[in-house]
């Protein structure tokens, strides 16, 4: 067909107008990798054609329990087998699952669920003590579904409660075909909807539909990125409920590759025991839970790993550096938001920079690298809003526009999170060098501005972190009366060491400017986190404030 398109004629293709839909991803998985394995904390061992067959059950089961198309479904659960089931059965019905928080507090959790309006509430037996004594004041749930998980919990005795196999048993299996039931939907349709973490206010939900998920996941299949493929075994250690595992389950079912869930332990043992015995060759952590890792790699063998991903905060490059050198896999950089389905960059070396000094490299290795297919990224000058050059040098805000990247909230009004023409502001300061390569300077917010010039927490965060016996590390501005704010760093160390403030200053020295140097060097036993595992630099900031 031809239309007109001012002076010239523009002709429609003949292609198929087929959705792209999370119906796909179940069925290839059944058709394709039926013998593939879902294996849950090493014991639970399922074949993808027995995951589905179940999902085809669920399916029949939500409508038993009447969930409307379109309802909100929320899922308070661990890494497991049943949660993978509620990832595929309820999108592939055309609902949408929300995925929960399992560390928020009773307000933040109250608050979500009921602007949601979730319809149903999945929680495992063993998080449901966390979330019950909410449950008379999420008034819209009407049926509390409970995941067998191998604990023994008391269940309240509630007829709003079921159980999870027995509503499975109770359902005959669907015996369509997911996919021909999406043919005349519109694949923008909801998915899934996350809320981010509320760190400066009320969290704010992010829906996605089929089609951003969908798009996403081809993103994490793209070769020289993650590269997902069918002889991978991927471990999201990252929970399910921090942005869909960073879309790491439905990659890995579309890519054919086997799912190793570690459950509800984030025990340093159990995660290596399960890399090892499962021979995990992708797996996706924030950088708290690498580091909880180090004293322990020598231990395992990793040899089947080819791939390990990092996100959440930037990842120190003594860390990266820590694993390439036990395992010959670095941690590998990634840049991403809950807006963002969530990931946007992906780091690592190109082919340019084979020839690149191991100074060079470990540097390119630092940065969060570049920008996934079909995602653009700018700078702009955070007063002006014009445009930087991508001279990496020009510090500026990151913003962000694609198919994955999320144009508003849900159920709120207009935000400045969004420019005029469409773009998310990010909040984060970041340089973009002539090979696209993207390296955050720090969050607007985390700036530290001591006698009116500017001092970047990442940046001295890197330098203390690379003390092989610093574990984490975080740096905030104090209140300063001559100075307006000057560097605090919170300090964890190894197990063993007692190296001194001292010891520390002296490492640093020579890296940073001698007034970037931390007034104050805190040390503790652990450091304050969010629920997604991120350390919590507005805990530090209230009790550096009441101190």
């Amino acid at each position: 067909m031809l239309r007109s398109a001012g002076a010239a004629d523009a002709m429609d293709g003949l292609m198929q107008p087929r959705p792209l839909t999370i119906a796909h991803i179940v069925e290839r998985a059944e058709r394709l990798y039926a013998h593939k394995c879902v294996t849950t904390a090493g014991a639970d061992r399922h074949t993808y054609a027995e995951v589905v067959h179940r999902v085809r059950r669920l399916a029949t089961g939500l409508d038993l329990l009447d969930v409307p198309v379109g309802a909100r479904v929320a899922t308070f659960a661990c890494n497991n087998r049943r949660h993978l089931e509620l990832y595929l059965a309820l999108p592939a019905t055309k609902r949408v699952l929300h995925t929960v928080n399992i560390r928020l507090s009773s307000e933040h959790l109250e608050y979500i669920v009921n602007h949601a309006e979730d319809d149903v509430v999945f929680v495992d037996r063993r998080l449901l003590p966390r979330i019950w004594p909410s449950a008379d004041r999420m008034p819209r749930v009407r049926h509390w579904v409970v995941l067998p998980d191998g604990s023994d919990h008391p269940i309240p005795a509630d007829p709003r409660i079921l159980d999870y196999d027995e509503l499975l048993m109770r359902a005959d299996p669907f015996a369509g075909s997911f996919e021909d039931a999406f043919a005349s939907a519109d694949e923008n349709l909801a998915s899934g909807l996350c809320y981010t973490s509320g760190t400066t206010g009320r969290p704010k939900g992010v829906l996605y539909s089929h089609r951003s998920t969908v798009l996403h996941c081809l993103g994490t299949l793209a070769a020289g990125l993650i590269g997902l493929s069918e002889s991978d075994v991927v471990m999201p250690i990252v929970p399910f409920f921090h942005a869909n595992a960073w879309g790491l389950p439905y990659g890995a079912l579309m890519a054919g590759a086997s799912l190793t869930l570690p459950g509800h332990s984030a025990d340093p043992v159990h995660l290596l025991q399960l890399m090892e015995a499962e021979r995990v060759s992708v797996a996706g952590a924030v950088p708290t839970v690498w580091s909880s890792l180090v004293p322990r790699l020598g231990n395992h063998d990793l040899s089947a790993t080819r791939f390990l991903l990092g996100g959440g905060s930037a990842v120190p490059p003594s860390l990266s550096e820590t694993y390439r050198a036990a395992t010959g896999v670095p941690i590998t950089h990634s840049w991403g938001m809950t807006e963002v389905s969530p990931v946007g960059a992906i780091g690592g070396t190109r082919t340019q920079h084979r020839g690149a000094t191991e100074e060079e490299q470990v540097a390119v290795r630092a940065a969060q690298g570049q920008p996934l297919p079909l995602v653009n990224v700018r700078i702009v000058d955070v007063e002006t809003g014009r445009a930087l050059p991508r001279d990496g040098h020009a510090v500026g805000e990151l913003q962000v526009s694609g198919p994955w990247v999320a144009s508003g909230y849900f159920r709120r009004g207009a935000d400045d999170s969004f420019t005029d023409d469409g773009w998310l502001r990010t909040g984060d300061l970041a340089t973009i060098d002539a090979d696209g390569y993207l390296r955050l300077v720090d969050r607007i917010k985390d700036l530290i501005k001591s006698g009116g010039e500017w001092i970047s927490s990442v940046e001295l965060e890197a330098a203390i972190a690379s003390h092989p016996d610093v574990a984490e590390v975080a740096v905030i501005a104090r209140p300063d009366p001559r100075w307006t704010e000057r560097p605090v760093a919170y300090v964890v160390l190894r197990d063993g060491s007692d190296h001194t403030a001292e010891e520390l200053l002296r490492h640093i020295t020579p890296m940073v400017a001698k007034w970037w140097l931390p007034d104050d060097i805190v040390f503790m036993t652990s450091l304050p986190k969010t629920g997604t595992g991120k350390l919590s630099k507005s805990s530090l900031r209230e009790s550096a404030r009441i101190g």
